[in-house]
C-alpha cells in the first residue's frame, strides 16, 4: 500500500513560511497572452501587500482560496518575472 504526503503550500511572501490560503492570480499584459495566469499564494497576513504590489502594476487578475486556484503551473515566487523581464 502506498501512502503520498502533499507538502503544504508555502505562502509567496519573502522569508514567510505560513501556510498559503490565498492564490492572487495575474499577468503581465506586456509578456503573457490575456488568458495566461500567473499565481502567487498568500498566508493571511501577506494577502494585503502581495495584491497591492501587483495592483499597483495592473498585474493582480483575480484572488481565490488557494484550494479554488487552477494554476497555468505551480505557484510562482515574487521576482519570478512580475517586472516584465521574464515568462
Amino acid at each position: 500500500m502506498s501512502t503520498t504526503t502533499e507538502e503544504p503550500v508555502v505562502c509567496s511572501a519573502k522569508g514567510c513560511t505560513a501556510p498559503a490560503v490565498w492564490a492572487l492570480r495575474w499577468n503581465n499584459p506586456r509578456i503573457h497572452t490575456p488568458e495566461r495566469r500567473k499565481v502567487w499564494v498568500a498566508c493571511d497576513v501577506h494577502r494585503g501587500s502581495l495584491e497591492q504590489f501587483l495592483g499597483l502594476r495592473g498585474f493582480l487578475k483575480d484572488t481565490v482560496p488557494v484550494d479554488e486556484a487552477e494554476p497555468d503551473g505551480p505557484p510562482t515566487v515574487p521576482g519570478d518575472g512580475a517586472a516584465g523581464n521574464r515568462g
